[in-house]
């Protein structure tokens, strides 16, 4: 036991290093997709049918889609169009629409159970309608959304592992590079997915408080 803590000890730094990696790539890709989720969800809802054709078509697709084919398709389709970005940034462009797509569907649900009187209520004051989506639906329909915004957060800082098929150091990729030069797999993993854990499991338990009080509050 002594000896695995020893080994833990020195394989750390390089494990802690890809677990910023992966939680830069997690910020960046909510940070992103968050407020582009919104506009999908706007453009669904959209009463011009072509806008709202194509935002539907883009949110189908990013959810459809796994996360690792997006990868792939950014990491090798954007070279194809004579633009080769880093394996860092196409990262964060494929987690960014995936986010994107699950975010807009998670929005669109909040954005339609606004309750129908508390529009008719802004109308009657004789608010436009963009003061209407801005001062009542979006804040309304953002409040209902938050848990599951949360949990989708959760989901993408997970997904950061897949990027590691694209060659992107996080800290699933040092972790496989460090138990093939020791052959150690069992505690290399062991010691990641124990850091993966301190950051989803606070998280879910933050989620799941956030849930009760709204459930409290409503």
């Amino acid at each position: 036991m002594t000896n695995m803590f020893q080994f833990w000890a020195g394989i750390f730094p390089k494990l802690f290093g890809g677990l910023i990696v992966s939680l830069e790539l997690t910020a960046l890709s909510l940070l992103i997709g968050l407020p582009l989720g919104l506009l999908l969800a706007l453009g669904v809802s959209s009463r011009f049918k072509p806008l709202s054709w194509l935002s539907i078509a883009l949110v189908e697709i990013g959810r459809g889609a796994p996360a690792l084919v997006v990868l792939y398709v950014v990491y090798f389709g954007l070279p194809a169009l004579h633009w080769s970005p880093t394996a860092f940034l196409c990262a964060v462009i494929g987690l960014t629409y995936t986010t994107a797509a699950y975010a807009g569907e998670y929005l669109r649900g909040g954005l339609r159970s606004v309750n129908a009187g508390t529009i008719e209520a802004g109308q009657a004051l004789a608010l436009t309608n963009a003061d209407l989506l801005r001062f009542v639906i979006i804040p309304q329909g953002l409040r209902v959304a938050i848990p599951s915004l949360m949990g989708l957060a959760i989901q993408i800082f997970q997904a950061t592992s897949l990027t590691y098929s694209i060659t992107v150091s996080e800290l699933t990729a040092n972790a496989y590079s460090i138990s093939n030069q020791t052959f150690r797999a069992l505690e290399t993993f062991a010691l990641a997915g124990l850091m993966y854990a301190a950051i989803t499991i606070p998280a879910s338990w933050v989620t799941r408080q956030v849930e009760r009080r709204m459930s409290l509050g409503q």
